[in-house]
């Protein structure tokens, strides 16, 4: 199966791509040769059924693998400006994750008061200025449209927020050491609708600051929040381009059946 990448006529900015990506559980190899440009300032969504590599992709982006044994990568992924390969081995994946942050399906507090959660990456970045930390974590709390609702519980346990407020948290806490790049994992399968609304608002204002790629199921949502996307299957990128495009005109019949609900 040949990948079908449509371009748009006036590209924004690249901010990273993919190059013949593969990727391998051990033996079983799940990505096969993923081209795909990711713009700056702008959400791309990757769908696809379950099981088609979405977040296999999504965790290349910040060597979310290396974590575990027996796994390995082939091609490359570009992060521009600087033009270095992230997959390469001399680039420390602990910087990488401090470049391209990762906001997962289930909201994840660490077990800390509201503060320190949003502060968490700053101090692992080794920094000392409490005026610093305090003045990053109130943007970032900020930034994520939760200053309002916490700023007089700053000391309380996370846990003690909503689902919705643990998410917007966990979102503070990845935009706090300014990424590059943010990674949502299926950010709203475990809300509400009104949570779900909220979260979708927000990554189309946080586009502003910073480069969005999303996995999601709902095609309703990638509709609504990306500027491209990404249909997946088996491992292999079937087509890209514009949200619209896609979405109103597939170039592959396996999208036009995937997006019309007569496959997956």
């Amino acid at each position: 199966m040949s990948s079908v990448i449509t371009l748009p006529n006036n590209p924004p900015a690249l901010k990273a791509e993919s190059d013949k990506l593969d990727f391998y559980y051990g033996d079983f190899k799940a990505l096969k040769s993923v081209t795909m440009p990711v713009y700056e300032n702008r959400v791309t969504a990757l769908i696809g059924p379950s099981g088609c590599g979405k977040s296999t992709y999504l965790r290349c982006f910040n060597r979310m693998h290396d974590l575990y044994p027996g796994h390995r990568y082939d091609g490359k992924i570009h992060l521009h400006p600087d033009e270095i390969d992230i997959l390469d081995h001399s680039v420390d994946p602990i910087e990488v994750r401090m470049r391209i942050s990762m906001v997962f399906q289930k909201p994840n507090p660490f077990p800390k008061s509201i503060f320190e959660n949003v502060a968490y990456g700053l101090r692992v970045r080794g920094e000392k200025s409490s005026t610093y930390i305090e003045d990053k974590v109130e943007a970032a709390l900020k930034g994520a449209a939760l200053w309002k609702e916490v700023k007089d519980r700053m000391l309380e346990p996370a846990t003690n927020l909503s689902g919705g407020q643990q998410q917007r948290l966990c979102i503070a806490r990845s935009l706090a050491t300014d990424p590059e790049i943010l990674l949502f994992d299926e950010p709203t399968s475990a809300l509400d609708p009104i949570a779900t609304g909220s979260i979708e608002e927000l990554i189309s204002e946080i586009k502003q600051n910073v480069t969005i790629l999303i996995v999601t199921h709902n095609m309703q949502q990638a509709a609504r929040v990306s500027d491209f996307v990404a249909y997946m299957y088996l491992g292999q990128m079937v087509e890209y381009g514009v949200t619209g495009d896609v979405f109103m005109k597939p170039k592959c019949q396996e999208t036009e059946d995937y997006i019309t609900g007569r496959f997956g």
